[in-house]
């Protein structure tokens, strides 16, 4: 074996200075007091046997990567006989998420007392016709090392589970009773009642108020239609929802075509200890979670089908497209504070305007554009990855000092979607803060720079793909896409898309938002806050915009 040797630092006079770090006794040039280097010359003496690392070390196999299989990159997807749809994607490891994307929500409630979905929220996965309680239903998951959650939003309604790949026979069974065959006992809406009040109280003893403002804006936006309906439980509303209500409603949304049972990671090669002692792989594919849901989910039938539910209510669903109707919405209030932060007490504003649903060809730059819009709290740590370059933070939070928070929200759903920025300031500035934020929608029409543009593509890019390294998330996506589309459509579509977007798609689609009636939602101490034709003048331009002084769209 060759020789290695070190390189030695020539030992310096007792003049010189900044010898080194003594650090195996190697450095860098030595300086003299009079200025001038010296040079180090090679060591003679061997420091190691080794050799270096830019030769490869002898009798070693050589390495095998792992590369991506043609069937991991695939969603399946099978329809049943009644419109039940099946979706599968395979995904590494021992767990799998599987669960129900629903058809359901909010904006189905026109003709039921508004909060349906929010009881439905939580009472999933309690008593059962198999299961006769939560503690039932809980320990059979826990036998597989598995959690189980239920969320609503506007439009959907999710109930999932993440388990072992080799209990899919078992959490199947388990999502068909809580989805089709609940018992919903008076006791479970009572204790159901009596948590969504105490939720609601919650919400208002707390200083945050990003759920009631996205109902407030929403309600603005779409006034008494569809996406304008509360996902929040009215207070007046807690005694009018009952089983009878509860089951009406489940026996007409909860039906099969307004169904997608979405799994991902059932369909990889399992490992698992044998009798004789080896390890082999075991398949749990596709077809085995079809013939599983055919089992519970079409030959045992649903409970409102068993007992014969007398027909109370609403006997169809609301078809309804949404109407944007744009408007104002406003709450005098007092917001409580952060007594042990000294923060003051905030007022709340948002401002919103109607943007696309997630199957528009606008969609993909409308996202870029939220990016670009970005914003937080005044208070958010970080460096460039956190958005600190977006122009809500290098526009508003960085030149106003009253303003506490300004953060831009992009809402898309089946056939419209809102497009909005919340902001927060002390009272005395309500009106300034509504300007600020009217220009900054205002300034989104103009030219965007190369690099602002190029830094929000790829922002958007690398939360997409972050996003989709957890399971939960992939589940939602593939249920969500086939629950619309019927289909999945990859990430590396998203990514092309997201690399097509063009300066003068940001402008059109910028254009396309402040065509339309601008929606407002104001919560606190409001009584600064700008007459609603100020605003609407200002966005059109028809009103005194003075962009040429600070301050001034409304004075």
């Amino acid at each position: 074996m060759p020789r290695r040797f070190a390189t030695k630092v020539s030992s310096p006079g007792g003049d010189e200075v900044g010898s080194g770090t003594g650090i195996g006794q190697i450095t860098g040039g030595v300086r003299s007091s009079d200025g001038h280097h010296k040079v180090n010359t090679p060591s003679k003496e061997i420091v190691t046997h080794l050799p270096p690392l830019t030769e490869p070390l002898p009798n070693l196999p050589e390495a095998v990567y792992a590369a991506p299989m043609a069937e991991s990159a695939i969603t399946k997807v099978t329809t049943l006989s009644n419109g039940l749809r099946i979706a599968s994607e395979p995904r590494y490891g021992q767990f799998c998420t599987v669960g129900l994307v629903i058809d359901s929500g909010p904006r189905y409630e026109v003709a039921y007392p508004s909060g349906v979905s929010h009881f439905l929220e939580k009472l999933a996965f309690n008593s059962t016709v198999n299961f006769p309680n939560k503690d039932a239903i809980l320990k059979e998951l826990e036998k597989n090392g598995g959690i189980c959650d239920c969320q609503s939003s506007r439009d959907t309604l999710i109930y999932a589970a993440s388990i072992d790949s080799r209990a899919l026979d078992s959490v199947t069974r388990l999502l068909a009773d809580v989805t089709l065959r609940p018992t919903l006992s008076e006791q479970e809406v009572g204790l159901a009642r009596r948590a969504v009040n105490f939720e609601l109280e919650t919400l208002g003893m707390r200083p945050e108020q990003e759920p009631i403002l996205m109902d407030m804006i929403h309600s603005a936006a779409y006034r008494d239609n569809t996406l304008g309906l509360p996902k929040l439980c009215p207070l007046e509303n807690l005694d009018l929802i009952d089983r009878k209500v509860l089951m009406n409603y489940l026996k007409y949304h909860h039906s099969p075509k307004r169904m997608v049972i979405a799994g991902v990671g059932v369909s990889l090669f399992l490992l698992f200890f044998l009798i004789v002692g080896k390890w082999a792989p075991f398949q749990v594919d596709h077809d085995e979670l079809v013939d599983h849901v055919k089992r519970y989910f079409v030959e045992d039938k649903a409970i409102w089908e068993t007992e014969g539910l007398d027909d109370l209510g609403p006997t169809q669903v609301d078809t309804s497209i949404s109407q944007y109707t744009g408007g104002l919405i406003k709450e005098q209030c007092e917001i409580p504070i952060y007594a042990a932060a000294g923060l003051p007490e905030l007022a709340h504003v948002v401002l919103g305007f109607e943007g696309c649903s997630h199957q528009d060809k606008d969609f993909v730059p409308l996202c870029v554009l939220n990016i670009m819009m970005g914003g937080g709290g005044s208070f958010s740590a970080g460096g460039p990855g956190k958005g600190m370059y977006s122009r809500l933070y290098t526009k508003v939070l960085n030149r106003f000092h009253w303003m506490y928070s300004a953060t831009a929200y992009n809402h898309a759903y089946a056939d419209t979607g809102l497009f909005c920025i919340h902001g927060s300031a002390p009272p005395q500035h309500m009106n300034d803060m509504v300007e600020v934020l009217t220009r900054e929608m205002m300034g989104m029409a103009a030219d965007p720079g190369r690099e602002e543009l190029m830094r929000s593509k790829i922002q958007l890019q690398s939360m997409l793909l972050m996003n989709l390294e957890s399971r939960p998330v992939v589940f939602e996506d593939v249920g969500r896409q086939v629950l619309v589309t019927g289909h999945r459509k990859r990430p590396e579509h998203f990514i092309k898309e997201i690399d097509s977007v063009t300066a003068a798609d940001i402008q059109r689609v910028a254009q396309r938002l402040l065509s339309s009636p601008p929606s407002v939602a104001a919560r606190g101490d409001i009584q600064h806050l700008p007459e609603m034709s100020n605003i609407t003048n200002a966005v059109s331009g028809s009103g005194r915009s003075g962009l040429g002084r600070r301050l001034s769209l409304f004075k």
